[in-house]
């Protein structure tokens, strides 16, 4: 909530949301640190036109108060008690909705946002084929070196993963150049997409085949190669690089570069998380332990590629970050499991964060407790 001190009215609605920001002389957005929701702030940013606006990206369990007077506080994809508005639910596709209320709104920025929040939202899907972003064949990566791009993904677990030359390897077995992207016929994209699907689902889980397909079939257009690499990018920058983030999600392209180089760097640490990684696996739980580490990526790739559990629970120092792939409320059980050890839980869903000052060992105990 702003410093006037009165009551918040949350909008539930694009056009509520819409009609209370052309309201409003100075707006505050705080994103949380994901891809989704740094998209949605984008979007919304974008359509204020000359309205003032503050926009930031807060990581879990940072402070997100400032002392700035406000006429109305959107928190997205983030709880903030503060806030006037909270969108969580779609909010990439309802920050969209929101901006075409307004009169501006960007197809490729909001398509991307729902890729990255793993759930492509109809309208804004249809938006983006209206708008003349086309599909083609092969794999979404923001780069136009495919073994750069391939490398560090975050969308799929592959063996060479976090490995450029490895990728580089793979490709020339295809008979692929890596650095000739722009010349490679729908038969190359499809024998790539084919090689990228084949090496995610063996030996894997099947929810692997259902996850890999936001990495398939790309959507062209946006500053990226294509719209899904973008998303992987906004993703990635959100969590490793705040300002740069909301920069790019402004539309500033003198940031692009910075932007892959954090997408590069938080790929890099999580693939290798992921293949390092002490693993266990309990009755619905799978966990994966190891040392520092972006959590929240890592979680996600176990879960969608490699947990044989529906549960999973990435620990790391005094961090956790969990993910659930039955539909169940993981979120609920870490504020359990962080009460337990006397620590601190947020999330929302299927998805949630902890910090902790106890052994990795005990807050695993309480996670299992809580299950």
């Amino acid at each position: 909530m702003s410093a006037t001190g009165r009551e918040p009215t949350p909008a539930t609605s694009p056009d509520d949301l819409a009609g209370s920001l052309r309201e409003a002389t100075f707006v505050r957005l705080v994103s949380d640190a994901t891809g989704e929701a740094l998209a949605a702030t984008g979007l919304l940013a974008r359509a204020l036109d000359d309205t003032p606006f503050q926009a930031s990206v807060v990581r879990p369990f940072e402070d997100p108060d400032r002392t700035t007077e406000t006429d109305i506080t959107v928190a997205i994809g983030r709880t903030q008690p503060t806030a006037d508005v909270t969108l969580t639910d779609r909010a990439a596709a309802t920050a969209f909705e929101t901006a075409r209320e307004l009169g501006t709104a960007d197809p490729a920025l909001a398509l991307a946002g729902t890729i990255a929040a793993g759930n492509v939202d109809g309208t804004v899907a249809e938006a983006a084929e209206q708008a003349g972003f086309d599909r083609r064949p092969g794999v979404a990566v923001p780069t136009a070196d495919l073994a750069d791009g391939l490398a560090h993904s975050t969308l799929f677990v592959a063996p060479f993963s976090g490995d450029t030359e490895a990728a580089r390897a793979a490709l020339a077995d295809l008979g692929i150049d890596a650095h000739q992207s722009a010349d490679l016929s729908a038969d190359d994209h499809r024998r790539l997409a084919s090689l990228v699907a084949l090496a995610v689902t063996a030996d894997t889980p099947p929810r692997a085949a259902d996850a890999v397909q936001r990495a398939l079939r790309p959507t062209t257009g946006g500053p990226f190669e294509t719209v899904g690499g973008y998303a992987d990018v906004l993703d990635a920058v959100a969590r490793e690089q705040p300002g740069t983030a909301v920069a790019l999600a402004l539309g500033h392209e003198a940031v692009n570069e910075d932007a892959l180089a954090a997408w590069r760097t938080h790929a890099a640490r999580a693939h290798e998380a992921v293949s390092e990684a002490t693993t266990g696996r309990y009755d619905g739980l799978f966990v994966a332990r190891g040392d520092a580490m972006p959590t929240g990526t890592v979680a996600r790739l176990f879960a969608d590629y490699r947990a044989p559990e529906p549960v999973t629970l990435v620990v790391t120092d005094d961090r956790a970050a969990a993910r659930a792939t039955d539909g169940r409320d993981v979120a609920e059980t870490m504020h359990a499991a962080a009460e337990t050890v006397g620590g601190d839980a947020v999330g929302v869903g299927d998805r949630a964060r902890a910090r902790f000052d106890v052994s990795t060992a005990d807050f695993i105990e309480a996670f299992r407790e809580a299950v």
